[in-house]
């Protein structure tokens, strides 16, 4: 599986792509793959405040429900709505199209202790 470098990871298989002060939020192909058939996504309201490594939402798969974690701190300014009617897109595109949630960063610092796709790699099977 090939991971995208342009990203930073975080251990519980969510990733970060760095937009100015603005990231956006996604889980990982390897993570989705792990979860099966994606069928519902709860996500956070814009304006809510999301904190490094807590969670921030829930993804149910056919085979199970899982706890989303935010890899940084922020506010939420945008949400994936496309995906309350195609959450399957999480498996089909999960870097792209399958994003979950565009956060404000509290503190870019926090981008420092995420992972590289390397180190991410070193992680999973």
């Amino acid at each position: 599986m090939t991971l995208p470098t342009d990203l930073r990871y975080s251990k519980e298989h969510e990733w970060v792509r760095g937009e100015g002060g603005r990231v956006v939020i996604g889980i990982t192909a390897h993570a989705a793959q792990e979860l099966g058939d994606v069928v519902f996504v709860d996500l956070p309201a814009i304006g809510s405040t999301v904190k490094q490594f807590a969670t921030f939402g829930v993804v149910e798969s056919v085979k199970a429900v899982s706890d989303l974690f935010s890899p940084i701190s922020g506010t939420v300014v945008a949400r994936n709505e496309a995906l309350s009617k195609s959450p399957e897109v999480i498996n089909a595109d999960p870097y792209g199209g399958g994003w979950l949630i565009e956060v404000e960063l509290a503190n870019a610092d926090e981008l420092a202790v995420l992972l590289s796709a390397d180190a991410y790699a070193a992680l999973i099977p």
